[in-house]
């Protein structure tokens, strides 16, 4: 039972660590494109 337990807490430790990982040198930056779309105003 122990060594379940330490192998679910050593995969734990190594998800966050991706995690951390991937957040500092992933490319988190999001995709940028003009927009443009008509707008009708109802204007009495």
């Amino acid at each position: 039972m122990a060594r379940i337990f330490i192998a679910v807490l050593v995969l734990a430790i190594l998800a966050v660590a991706a995690l951390a990982v991937f957040a500092y040198f992933g490319d988190l930056t999001p995709q940028q494109a003009p927009v443009s779309m008509p707008v009708t105003l109802d204007v009495h």
